[in-house]
């Protein structure tokens, strides 16, 4: 596994308040009919167009489909001395949440918030600290010998996963060695069922924890447990389900429309090795990756959660992650 050590001399030195990237910029009109699978290894994704799961190597490769993505390069010689954002691939079953409707019946899953969400994350931790990112990202099959040089792996949607024993096994191994998963943007009881159970099938001597605001994750950089008071807050709505009610002043006003049962609840779920230290880590009932996708697409969006919560956790995830 790529070595972490960059990461023990990296301070995360904080620049100038974050702010929406400048804009706008022209987004590209979403194919209808999207977010179902195709046949093979095609998939349609949420308005990049088709995308060939089995071959994609980079978020750079596919189109934005918000208003689309900082370009940057690192210095000559030092491309690979870089933290990489790696997406990880995988097949997912239909869904059968009962809410919302319109996602009944479809196979969402490692595609939901890509590319944007990858590009615009790796973007702050450039902008943000003394972090260098890959400008192009990475995806990954799971049975990629590749996999190990990519510490940290990320995975949308999972609620539905459906995992071949080859990539219950090589997962296993990753993890085992010291790869990290980070998993985000996945509703309900049904959902966490779902993949809890694929993670039994990859751990099965371990179990779930929950986080609190006291882990040092919260206040390693950017100090949450101080600014959020209480984990709940770290709840984010997808952008086109928020109920900007809330926002104007209602606090019985629910965040966003129904996900589905127990959806309204916030909790950070993690397995932990024999030291403590984080295996997985899955954010459910928040879509914080919305907030690095979406953040140029409504500024009363960013200013309440992209800037106020997805960014400084993202930042965070990383920095913890990679020296822990």
């Amino acid at each position: 596994m790529r070595a972490r050590s960059m990461f023990l001399f990296l301070a995360a030195t904080l620049l100038a308040p974050l702010s929406a990237q400048p804009g706008p910029r022209a987004a590209r009109p979403a194919p209808p009919g999207n977010e179902a699978d195709a046949p093979s290894s095609w998939v349609r994704t949420e308005g990049s167009g088709m995308v060939d799961e089995a071959n994609v190597r980079t978020a750079r490769e596919v189109d934005s489909h918000s208003t689309g993505t900082p370009n940057w390069a690192n210095p000559p010689g030092f491309e690979k001395d870089v933290f990489t954002f790696a997406r990880s691939v995988f097949k997912a079953g239909p869904t059968t949440a009962p809410s919302p409707v319109f996602h009944r019946g479809r196979s969402i899953g490692w595609w939901v918030d890509f590319p944007d969400a990858d590009l615009n994350l790796s973007y702050r931790l450039q902008q943000l600290t003394s972090i260098r990112a890959d400008p192009d990202g990475r995806v990954l099959r799971l049975t990629e010998p590749e996999l190990n040089d990519y510490p940290f792996l990320y995975m949308t949607h999972p609620g539905y996963m459906q995992l071949r024993d080859a990539e219950v096994a090589n997962l296993r191994k990753y993890l085992l060695a010291g790869g990290v998963i980070v998993v985000i943007d996945f509703w309900n009881s049904i959902e966490l069922a779902g993949f809890t159970g694929q993670m039994k099938r990859v751990l099965p001597e371990r179990s779930f924890t929950d986080l609190t605001l006291d882990h040092p994750l919260f206040t390693c950089v950017y100090d949450l447990k101080t600014q959020l008071k209480s984990l709940q807050t770290l709840q984010v709505p997808t952008m086109q389900f928020w109920n900007r009610a809330r926002r104007d002043g209602d606090p019985n006003a629910p965040l966003q429309i129904d996900r589905g049962p127990d959806s309204d609840r916030m909790a950070v779920k993690a397995i932990l090795d024999d030291r403590g230290n984080i295996m997985v880590i899955a954010f459910h009932n928040s879509d914080i990756s919305d907030g690095w996708e979406r953040e140029g697409e409504n500024a009363d969006y960013f200013a309440v959660f992209s800037e106020k919560i997805c960014y400084p956790l993202g930042v965070n995830l990383v920095f913890y992650l990679m020296t822990h």
